[in-house]
C-alpha cells in the first residue's frame, strides 16, 4: 500500500476521523474517502491515497499555466495527480479530477533531478497543476522544500479551497499561484461547485500578500458573466492590487455542461469591463488577442505574445525601454 498517513485530521470515536485540509472536513468512517476521492480511513488512521502518484508530466510554456507576468517566455516542468475537493460540472480536466486515471510512483527526489534535467532546456522549476493541487499536499509539501533547496521555482495552479493552517504552512514555499476563481457570486459556488466564494477570496488576499499571484476567471455563457458580476469581481482584485493579472478564459462545452462556447462578444464585454479597475487583463483560450502586456507609463509593448510564442521586446534592466517606467511587479525579466 503506497499510502501516507495525512496531514491535517482529527481522530474522533469508533475509529471515525476528520479531515481538516479543506473545508468540507469531511467526517468519515472506516474504510470511506473524503469528497476529494484521495483521503481514505483505514481503522482510524487517515491516509493520502495519491502521494508520489503521478498522472501527468509535460514541460509546458509558463503561460500556459496561466502565468504572464512570471519569467515570461520561460518553460516549466509540470506535473499532477487525480482527485479534485470541487465538483464543478464544466471542469476542462474532468478525467484527472474526477476520473480514474493510470499512475506511475515519482518520489520527490527523482521529481528534483527531473528539474535538474530540464533546467538545462529553460525550466524554472516545478508547476502543481492538472488537477487540483492542495488535496495532493503531502507531497506538494515535501518536494517542494526540496526544490526550494535547489533553487526552483514552485509555482501552484488551484482553486484555492483549503483551510488557512495548512495554506499559511504552504505558502512560504510557493513562488507564484494562478487561482482559478470560479465565478464572483456565493450562489454559483454552492450550487456548482459545492464550494464557498468567500473562503475562496480569503485565499487569495493571503497569498497576494505573500507570493506572485494571477487569477483566471472562466467565463460562463448565462452562468458568471453578468456585466454586474464581472464588475465586482474586478473591483474586489483592485482592492488588493491593481497589478494582479487576471485571466478571462473563454469556455467551451466539457464534461457535463453543454453549454454554447463563450461569445467572443462577451469576452471583449468583460475585458473592458476590468481593464476599469485593473491594470492588466488577458483573454484566454482564443488564441492571440490582447495578451501583449503594455507599459503603464507609456502604452508601449513591454511582451509581445503570440499563443505561447513569448518575446521581451521593451524591457532594459528591469524598465521600459522607452520611458524608463519600473516594472519591477514582473518576475524574472
Amino acid at each position: 500500500m503506497n499510502f501516507k498517513e495525512a496531514s491535517y485530521y482529527e481522530k474522533i470515536e469508533d475509529q471515525q476521523v476528520k479531515c481538516r485540509l479543506c473545508p468540507h472536513h469531511c467526517r468519515l468512517k472506516a474504510g470511506q474517502r473524503g469528497l476529494c476521492r484521495v483521503r481514505i480511513n483505514e481503522e482510524g488512521v487517515l491516509y493520502t491515497m495519491n502521494y508520489r502518484k503521478i498522472t501527468s508530466a509535460a514541460l509546458d510554456p509558463i503561460e500556459k499555466k496561466p502565468l504572464y507576468h512570471f519569467y515570461p517566455g520561460k518553460l516549466i516542468l509540470s506535473v499532477g495527480t487525480f482527485g479534485c475537493n470541487l465538483f464543478c460540472p464544466f471542469c476542462q480536466n474532468y478525467s484527472l479530477a474526477h476520473g480514474e486515471p493510470p499512475t506511475e510512483l515519482l518520489d520527490e527526489e527523482a521529481l528534483v533531478e527531473l528539474a535538474d534535467h530540464y533546467e538545462a532546456q529553460g525550466s524554472i522549476g516545478v508547476a502543481f497543476t492538472y488537477n487540483e493541487p492542495s488535496i495532493w499536499y503531502e507531497y506538494v509539501y515535501q518536494a517542494a522544500m526540496q526544490l526550494r533547496e535547489e533553487d526552483h521555482q514552485v509555482v501552484l495552479v488551484t482553486n484555492g479551497y483549503i483551510e488557512a493552517k495548512p495554506w499559511y504552512e504552504l505558502l512560504p514555499l510557493i513562488n507564484a499561484v494562478n487561482i482559478d476563481v470560479k465565478a464572483f457570486n456565493p450562489m454559483f459556488y454552492r450550487h456548482h461547485c459545492h464550494g464557498d466564494l468567500e473562503l475562496v477570496k480569503k485565499r487569495v488576499e493571503e497569498a497576494a500578500r505573500e507570493t506572485h499571484v494571477e487569477i483566471t476567471y472562466l467565463l460562463i455563457p448565462g452562468e458568471n458573466d453578468s456585466a454586474e458580476e464581472i464588475k465586482a469581481l474586478a473591483g474586489w482584485l483592485a482592492s488588493i492590487n491593481p497589478n494582479i493579472p487576471l485571466h478571462i478564459s473563454r469556455y467551451h462545452p466539457a464534461y457535463k455542461f453543454n453549454l454554447e462556447a463563450t461569445p467572443l462578444e462577451s469576452l471583449y464585454t468583460a475585458y473592458d469591463i476590468t481593464r476599469k479597475h485593473l491594470n492588466y487583463v488577458y483573454l484566454g483560450n482564443i488564441g492571440y488577442d490582447n495578451n501583449h502586456t503594455r507599459c503603464l507609463n507609456c502604452n508601449e509593448i513591454l511582451i509581445r505574445r503570440n499563443y505561447y510564442q513569448t518575446e521581451i521586446s521593451g524591457v532594459k534592466n528591469g524598465h521600459c525601454q522607452s520611458c524608463d517606467f519600473p516594472v519591477s511587479h514582473i518576475i524574472g525579466i
